[in-house]
């Protein structure tokens, strides 16, 4: 302590404390935001990543005020998987006025085409397909399609 004023204003504030110390915890913190960073990064990709299975329109036909069909095609990874997929028809408003699950059966090619008919509660304008996913609901059998 000799080398610290007793008295004046030096005396009251504090020494600054050594470069080093203050180096470390930046680089300390900046290894650690980094981590997080990829961490987080890794889960959106994990999570968000492109999926095993899609459906994409291809045309729709309105058949009657109440019907629409929609022919899509569906593509998956792994073709001996079962798909489930939710096809939906749109009135002129943008409400979604009838919707269909459908089950598609495994097959041998990684594309397959797949039309079917959707019932309506107000005339449709258009036909989409919502989603489609490999994990197929118990309720849905291939007596339902």
């Amino acid at each position: 302590m000799g080398d610290r004023p007793r008295s004046g204003p030096r005396a009251t504030y504090p020494t600054a404390r050594p470069a080093d110390s203050r180096r470390r915890w930046f680089v300390g913190l900046s290894v650690l935001v980094v981590v997080a960073g990829v961490a987080i990064a890794w889960l959106g990709y994990t999570k968000f990543a492109g999926s095993d299975v899609t459906g994409e329109v291809t045309g729709y036909e309105i058949l009657n005020p109440s019907t629409v069909a929609v022919q899509f095609t569906l593509t998956r990874k792994d073709p001996a998987q079962q798909v489930a997929c939710v096809v939906r028809g749109r009135s002129k408003d943008g409400d979604e006025t009838g919707r269909r699950e459908i089950l598609i059966p495994s097959g041998t090619q990684t594309q397959t085409g797949v039309r079917t008919e959707v019932a309506t509660s107000r005339p449709p304008v258009i036909g989409e397909v919502f989603g489609c996913t490999a994990n197929v609901p118990a309720y849905l059998t291939s007596s339902t399609t």
